[in-house]
């Protein structure tokens, strides 16, 4: 004998839909369904059981006080189904998800994917490098779920948590002539052959900014493609680099120069598009970032 449950759960959802839509034709819009399949079920509803849960006038709908009465049960009944839904749905994810993040330095991240990792292990996590451009492509274009980038990106489209701020630094291999000046202007900084990022990169166009603000003709000796072609290029002595101070790290190899100028900061933001904020892993993620301290 075949259980009346899955026809009575039909027939609810159906009675509950019409009364918190305000119609039959709304109801059926909201659960892809036609007008008549909604009325039937409805109908049925209230046959078996003697009762009725609309009064029809002039083509108004409104509840009857048993209606009514039903309405408050099925509200119960259907919140706790979604809350079972939005539970299971939250496991799966944060056990066995797959989690997409492009960022134009990983550093920043390294103490927020330590913790997270140690919480969710089961989630597999993919990181490659880009700029600022191709980060906010990939997000639009869903080939990612997070970004990392050094600015805090304008407009409404994205959720953000600023990660630090930090200047724009010179750099040189430690044996080039401009490694024994602690402190150069953009001018001095200029006479030396620069390596400088590709077009899209945040720190290139702020850069930029400064030496046409200064007049400073700036132009690119060698031009590479990532902040680690930068750096392996300046260590061969090949020329003098840009990065942040967040970015520079403890590397022997190279003296840290100061730019005589007002300072250039670097805001990195983790970033995701505001229609994907309601992801259970990107939530997480953000979470986590948000107790971390990346500069610590």
């Amino acid at each position: 004998m075949t259980s009346p449950l899955p026809m009575r759960y039909v027939q609810l959802r159906a009675f509950h839909y019409v009364a918190i839509c305000g119609g039959f034709s709304r109801a059926a819009e909201a659960l892809f369904l036609t007008q008549p399949a909604i009325s039937d079920q409805v109908r049925k509803l209230e046959e078996e059981y003697d009762i009725l849960l609309f009064n029809r006038r002039n083509k108004q709908v409104t509840l009857t006080q048993q209606g009514e009465e039903l309405l408050t049960i099925t509200r119960r009944l259907f919140d706790v189904e979604q809350q079972a839904l939005e539970l299971l749905t939250e496991s799966r994810a944060l056990r066995l998800g797959e989690l997409r993040i492009v960022a134009d330095a990983a550093h920043h991240l390294v103490p927020v994917l330590g913790r997270f990792r140690a919480r969710y292990p089961g989630v597999h996590i993919t990181l490659r490098a880009g700029n600022t451009q191709s980060v906010l492509d990939s997000l639009r274009a869903y080939e990612a779920d997070l970004g990392v980038l050094g600015e805090m990106p304008e407009g409404r489209d994205f959720v953000t948590l600023k990660l630090n701020s930090t200047p724009i630094i010179a750099f040189a291999q430690r044996d080039h002539p401009a490694a024994a000046r602690g402190r150069m202007s953009l001018a001095d900084l200029a006479r030396f052959p620069l390596v400088l990022r590709e077009q899209g990169s945040k720190t290139r166009h702020r850069l930029e900014e400064l030496a046409e603000a200064e007049g400073v003709p700036l132009a690119a000796a060698i031009e590479a493609e990532g902040r680690e072609a930068v750096r392996e290029i300046v260590a061969s002595g090949a020329g003098v680099g840009f990065v942040s101070t967040a970015e520079f790290g403890a590397d022997s190899r190279f003296s840290a120069i100061e730019i005589d100028a007002p300072p250039m900061l670097m805001d990195e933001a983790l970033i995701c598009l505001r229609e994907r904020a309601g992801s259970k892993l990107v939530q997480a993620f953000f979470d986590i970032a948000r107790s971390a301290d990346p500069q610590g």
